[in-house]
């Protein structure tokens, strides 16, 4: 790694073309005085929630759902039907990222953006509509294929700021999904079965008594319309003519922003080292942030004499429902000077550990009640999320940051698809992590729950060792020329 003193080689200004969509940015951001632009991360937040929304609006629901198809043929099978129903949209997306990414590239993000999201408003609706099991598992699966949106939002949203408010713009993406995963069963639970939970607003006559799981996945669809509509304002950022590559400027890298940088020379993904090198801490990020979902609630949940806490449904949602609100708190006033004051790189690497000693605490709990309980884990289920954001974001801006613009949507989309497999095996393994250490309460080493948060530990020590070099490649002044 060079001196921080040392230049690098960007490349010069290229002279702006009439009519190109992305000279057109560059000027917006040339002529915004250092401004943070919040329209466009509004609307990138908003995307990115329509988007996420449809992933787990289904959990509440779900297993009633595969019940009253009747696939299942003793109640003890049904978990098997319902996690390939869950698995189905993680895996169509898995298999198309890459292709969304590189369309993304050669078309432009606006288009893509809005077919995405224009497949959650038909695909979502279809799912809620499903009168059989297979028809349920075709519309997750082409959902998740159609939907392609988490690639070109990544690259859209570092491509409409100033470098200085990338990570601001990366992080409203990670927390606005973030968001979505808990509000998405929030509105699952409470609209799912609406004849049997509101019988005074809708009859069993009605069209949401004959579809009982309609209701929560119109609601998803709606908001998707919305902003499907307001993709007509939403600035494109491709350029569409080539941009010269020779010519090129000396200038001083800025120590604050030692770890990432600014464009990098075109060439072959596989060939680019840096960013190659970020995709083994983002998947185990990725791979730790789901599994610990899963486990948080079915921990809590569990009797204590497991180790659990005994808590009810309700008592879980306000757990994450005060976890989404400490996220948003955090992502809007706090990640920018986190970001501003130790790095990308360190940031995350901060973050990493910190985690693992803040999920170090959590077996703990099950041995006090009431507002210390209440106390301890509202802290630690907050923190836990902002660490996890902070640490994500980190990775996601080296991502991006590591290849030019004409690769970066290709790039997000391989990035996608490789966490999707990830966070795809998470629940599987966590569920049957938790499901094992339920029969070993009277282990002499690491009994009951206190392995699982162990494991989930080595995961995210994996993430964070894969932070240093030489696993993390970062960009010396060559990297940078042309």
């Amino acid at each position: 790694m060079g001196s921080e003193e040392a230049p690098l080689l960007v490349p010069a200004p290229a002279p702006a073309v009439e009519g190109c969509p992305g000279c057109a940015m560059e000027r917006r951001k040339a002529s915004s005085k250092g401004r943070i632009p919040y329209r466009e991360f509004f609307f990138v937040g908003v995307t990115t929630l329509a988007s996420s929304l449809p992933i787990t609006c289904l959990f509440p629901f779900l297993y009633f759902m595969v019940r009253d198809f009747h696939i299942a043929k003793t109640e003890e099978h049904i978990g098997f039907y319902a996690g390939f129903l869950a698995a189905s949209y993680m895996l169509g997306r898995g298999f198309s990222a890459i292709f969304w990414g590189i369309v993304s590239d050669r078309v432009g993000r606006k288009p893509v953006i809005a077919f995405s999201i224009l497949s959650v408003v038909i695909f979502n609706t279809l799912f809620g509509l499903s009168t059989t099991y297979w028809m349920a598992i075709t519309t997750r699966l082409v959902l998740g294929a159609l939907n392609g949106l988490l690639a070109p939002i990544k690259a859209y949203c570092v491509e409409v700021c100033q470098t200085e408010h990338q990570a601001l713009g990366l992080s409203v993406v990670n927390t606005a999904w973030g968001l979505g995963l808990i509000v998405g069963p929030a509105l699952g639970g409470y609209l799912a079965q609406p004849t049997e939970k509101y019988p005074h607003i809708f009859s069993e006559g009605s069209v949401f008594g004959r579809f009982p799981y309609l209701l929560p996945c119109l609601s998803v669809s709606s908001f998707a319309a919305i902003i499907l509509i307001s993709c007509t304002w939403l600035p494109e950022t491709i350029h569409k003519h080539k941009v010269p590559e020779k010519d090129t400027k000396i200038v001083k890298a800025l120590p604050s922003e030692k770890g990432y940088w600014d464009s990098p020379r075109k060439t072959s993904l596989l060939q680019n080292k840096p960013w190659i090198s970020t995709m083994l801490p983002y998947c185990f990020f990725g791979l730790h942030d789901t599994a610990y979902s899963e486990i948080l609630s079915l921990w809590a949940a569990s009797d204590r004499k497991y180790g659990g806490l005994s808590f009810s449904t309700e008592d879980i949602g306000e757990v994450l429902a005060m976890t989404g609100a400490g996220l948003l708190v955090y992502q809007l006033i706090i990640y920018h000077w986190v970001h501003k004051i130790l790095g990308t790189v360190n940031s995350s690497r901060i973050a990493s550990a910190v985690s693992i000693l803040v999920l170090a605490t959590y077996p703990f709990m099950t041995y006090l009640s009431g507002v210390k309980l209440s106390f301890a884990l509202y802290s630690a289920a907050m923190m836990k999320s902002v660490l996890a954001i902070t640490a994500t974001t980190g990775i996601c801006l080296l991502q991006n940051n590591a290849v030019c613009q004409e690769q970066r949507g290709t790039a997000n989309g391989i990035s996608t698809t490789t966490m999707s497999f990830f966070k795809a095996i998470a629940p599987i393994g966590a569920g049957a992590l938790f499901s094992w250490a339920q029969k070993r309460q009277d282990a002499a080493f690491l009994p009951g729950d206190e392995v699982v948060f162990v494991m989930l530990n080595l995961v995210q020590l994996l993430g964070l060792i894969f932070t240093f070099e030489p696993f993390l490649v970062l960009p010396t002044a060559q990297d940078q020329s042309h």
